[in-house]
């Protein structure tokens, strides 16, 4: 069974993350150790709130490194919903800088007639990278739940994994570059849809860990 670390930065709901994986056959570990990130098959960071604090936190438990390190080493990351924002160089939310590890910018919705800020709800993904491990054994355009004000935007379009369309807008709802994803979306609040889509990330996770051992 893969280890998993999920890292707690006192931003977000660790239960419902760790009972998704839990369920989809991992051994979950909350942690804000070093150490712990190291040892672990795999990372997941989730996150709730907002972006200056969420960075803050990451960064007065000396987790910056650590964080990187890991995704440099190609240890299976994956990222939900703060987790993703955290992840690009800057916000319109704040001030912080963020990690810097996808370049772009977090952006807030423009208000338009007809749509709601924040996008709160089901939405369709639209897929641009099928053969990405997330997406296998789930519907073409499969329904996943948002709660969110800003969504990101990378430089490169090729990091883009899926999108949605909120009024007039298409959107990033999801990353993807090697070893290294994450999703605006929250899998566990979305139904079978989101619960296959954690047990594709442990799946993954576990495969990979069994040719490492091998």
């Amino acid at each position: 069974m893969p280890v998993i670390a999920v890292i707690d930065y006192d931003m977000g709901n660790l239960h419902s993350a760790c009972k998704g994986l839990e369920n989809a056959g991992a051994t979950t570990k909350v942690t804000d150790s070093a150490q712990a990130l190291e040892q672990a098959d795999a990372i997941v960071l989730p996150g709730v709130g907002s972006f200056d604090p969420a960075v803050q936190h990451i960064r007065s438990r000396q987790l910056e490194g650590p964080i990187k390190a890991a995704i440099v080493s190609g240890k299976p990351f994956l990222g939900i919903c703060l987790g993703l924002q955290i992840l690009f160089d800057a916000s319109e939310e704040g001030k912080e800088p963020g990690l810097g590890i996808i370049p772009g910018m977090v952006r807030r919705f423009r208000s338009e007639p007809g749509i709601t800020i924040p996008h709160m709800g089901w939405n369709q993904l639209q897929i641009h990278q099928p053969e990405s491990p997330l997406w296998q054994h789930l519907p073409s355009e499969p329904w996943v739940y948002f709660v969110h004000s800003y969504y990101v935007d990378p430089v490169k379009e090729d990091v883009k994994a899926a999108t949605i369309t909120h009024g007039s807008q298409t959107i990033t709802a999801a990353i993807a570059r090697d070893n290294l994803m994450a999703v605006q979306f929250h899998p566990e609040k979305s139904s079978t849809a989101g619960l296959q889509i954690l047990s594709n990330f442990v799946q993954w996770v576990n495969q990979r860990r069994l040719v490492t051992i091998g």
